[in-house]
C-alpha cells in the first residue's frame, strides 16, 4: 500500500486556525502556475471569478507598503488604491522583492501570514459574496472565507480600487 502524501499548511492556513477564522481550501495541479491562475481556480472550483481575489503588493512613494486585494479579473486603479490608502501616489513593488518582502512567491502571496503585516485594501465587491477566494499562501492553493473575517483579520478597509474600464 502506497504512503499517503502529507499535506502541508502555509502560514496564512495555520494563522487563520489560529485566530479561529472558518476556511475551506482547494489545490489546483501544479503545471503553468502563474498567469491566469487565480481564474483558472476560480473556473476549475466552479465559483463566480468576480469572487476570487488575487494579492497585489504596492510601494508608496513615502515608502510604505500598502496590500490590495482585488478580483482576479480586474486591474488595480493606483490613483484611487492611493487615495484610499491615504497616500500621494501608488507603484506595483518588484517582483524580484515580492519573496524577501513577504515571504512569499509570485502567484502565490496571500494577504494573510506575510513576514510583516502592512495596511490591507480590499475592493469594496468582497462585500457582495459570501465567500470570497485568496492565495493560500502557495501557488496553486485557494483559500476561501468570509469577507467580513478577512477583513478583521488583516485589519484591513473595504474600498473602490478597480479600474471602471474592466468593470
Amino acid at each position: 500500500m502506497a504512503k499517503r502524501e502529507k499535506f502541508q499548511k502555509t502560514n496564512a492556513m495555520r494563522e487563520l486556525e489560529r485566530a479561529g477564522v472558518s476556511f475551506t481550501y482547494q489545490e489546483l495541479e501544479e503545471d503553468d502556475l502563474t498567469r491566469g491562475l487565480g481564474l483558472r481556480m476560480a473556473l476549475e472550483a466552479g465559483v463566480d471569478p468576480a469572487s476570487s481575489f488575487k494579492t497585489l503588493i504596492t510601494v508608496a512613494s513615502s515608502g510604505t507598503y500598502v496590500v490590495c486585494c482585488i478580483p482576479v479579473g480586474e486591474e488595480l486603479d493606483f490613483k484611487k488604491a492611493a487615495a484610499a490608502a491615504g497616500e500621494k501616489s501608488l507603484s506595483m513593488l518588484p517582483t524580484k522583492e515580492l519573496e524577501g518582502l513577504t515571504g512569499y512567491v509570485r502567484g502565490g502571496c496571500s494577504p494573510v501570514g506575510m513576514k510583516k503585516r502592512f495596511p490591507t485594501l480590499i475592493d469594496e465587491t468582497a462585500q457582495l459574496f459570501d465567500t470570497i477566494g485568496i492565495s493560500g499562501g502557495r501557488r496553486g492553493l485557494s483559500l476561501r472565507l468570509a469577507p467580513d473575517d478577512l477583513l478583521a483579520f488583516c485589519d484591513a478597509k473595504y474600498a473602490d480600487i478597480c479600474r471602471e474600464e474592466t468593470r
